[in-house]
């Protein structure tokens, strides 16, 4: 990658999005570190481009806009199972429960917890 054209760079970073883009909707989130690098790279080549003109860039920018849609809802929902998992935790550990006069008590479950598998 020395000594690349603008376009070049503009054509490398339209399909690392592309690649991008995939690995978001299949969920393969593991691939996004190594591209972020490899982003990272281009954009800091292109800023440092003199030549280049806002209407070359539109189209990347709207795959941009889109993978950073992708990947907030990807968080999103990273976040809400993670919440769900510590509240399981939570609700294996014992009950809360409250009484007449609103005092939280907590009855401790006792044992392992199982799984009960129903037809």
């Amino acid at each position: 990658m020395t000594d690349q054209t603008p376009q070049q760079l503009i054509d490398e970073l339209d399909s690392l999005l592309d690649v991008e883009r995939a690995a978001l909707v299949s969920g393969d989130l593991q691939k996004l570190e190594p591209l972020l690098a490899q982003k990272e790279m281009i954009i800091t080549k292109l800023n440092m481009t003199a030549d280049l003109e806002r209407e070359t860039l539109e189209h990347v920018q709207g795959k941009v806009s889109r993978n950073q849609i992708l990947l907030d809802s990807a968080m999103e929902g990273i976040r809400a199972v993670a919440a769900r998992m510590a509240e399981l935790r939570r609700v294996r550990k014992g009950l809360d429960v409250y009484d007449q006069a609103g005092r939280k008590t907590r009855f401790a479950t006792s044992g392992t917890p199982s799984l009960e598998k129903r037809a």
